[in-house]
């Protein structure tokens, strides 16, 4: 239950893709207008970010509404980057663990984000908590449902799942021990994109070659803006977004790695599942964001 947005493409500043576009992720914090479950997004809020040459995201958090923090404005105008995660929050508890609550949550290169519920917590993933490590139990940031579908996510990554793979898995195993759980995960480590749909929107806008942006729903009205089927895995570089039907993922999805490094728009990725779909670059012109 909130909403958010992973960007990659040139630097901008902050504010261009996060306040300035008609129905920006600000905007959404009060007035969300896909949004499927819950109307304000006002528990809170973070935004990670890559400088230049540097591999690991900085990050700003604050517990209550965006519109209310001044120094976000401030920090919107003038930070540079050309990768981002960000979200605004609606708890599934009120008021738990606050700003520590509050997405992106970050390991190394990673920032990450849930947009959902799960049904029955906390005791409906006891089980899949015992299967993590105590120190990572005891590590989490909060005891939210969030953080510990990121710790699941996270456990994934460093057991050597590529990016795609350790979310889709993750929802798997989720949705299996929590039915009726909404999962919109969503994953970057600033060359590469990777989210789910599960259970709320999903949106994405590709300019082939030079900028992507996957969101809860368009921050303005652009026409080219795709909507991403419910039950479905994306994954995205700069250069391509491939979408998987979750329900046939029975291999390895496609490299992540294979994704940055990919030349060219629509180029092949090896170890793609028969069923994914590489979204044609050419569809797509080349324009800039609208503010």
């Amino acid at each position: 239950m909130c909403r958010h947005l992973a960007y990659l493409g040139p630097e901008e500043p902050l504010g261009r893709l996060l306040v300035d576009p008609a129905h920006s992720l600000y905007r959404q914090s009060w007035a969300p207008r896909r949004q499927r479950h819950g109307t304000v997004n006002a528990d809170g809020f973070g935004v990670g970010w890559y400088a230049q040459g540097d591999p690991v995201p900085g990050r700003y958090r604050r517990t209550g509404p965006i519109w209310g923090d001044q120094s976000f404005a401030d920090l919107a105008r003038v930070v540079r980057s050309g990768a981002l995660l960000a979200a605004v929050r609606d708890a599934t508890l009120a008021g738990a663990d606050g700003e520590a609550a509050a997405a992106p949550f970050t390991a190394g290169t990673w920032l990450f984000s849930h947009n959902g519920a799960i049904a029955g917590w906390p005791r409906s993933l006891a089980p899949l908590a015992g299967t993590l490590p105590a120190a990572e139990l005891l590590s989490m940031e909060a005891r939210c449902d969030s953080a510990l579908v990121w710790a699941l996510v996270l456990n994934r990554l460093r057991g050597g799942d590529e990016e795609g793979q350790a979310l889709a898995d993750t929802v798997l195993d989720v949705a299996a021990a929590a039915p009726g759980s909404r999962l919109n995960l969503l994953l970057t480590n600033g060359e590469v994109i990777a989210a789910t749909a599960w259970g709320d929107t999903l949106w994405y806008l590709t300019e082939p070659g030079r900028r992507t942006v996957v969101a809860s729903e368009p921050y303005d009205d652009d026409p080219h803006w795709q909507e991403v089927p419910d039950r479905t895995l994306l994954a995205a570089s700069r250069t391509d977004v491939l979408l998987t039907p979750l329900k046939d993922i029975d291999a390895p999805v496609a490299s992540m790695a294979s994704m940055a490094n990919a030349s060219a728009p629509g180029a092949s990725v090896p170890g793609t599942p028969a069923s994914s779909t590489s979204v044609p670059s050419a569809s797509v012109p080349s324009k800039e964001p609208r503010t």
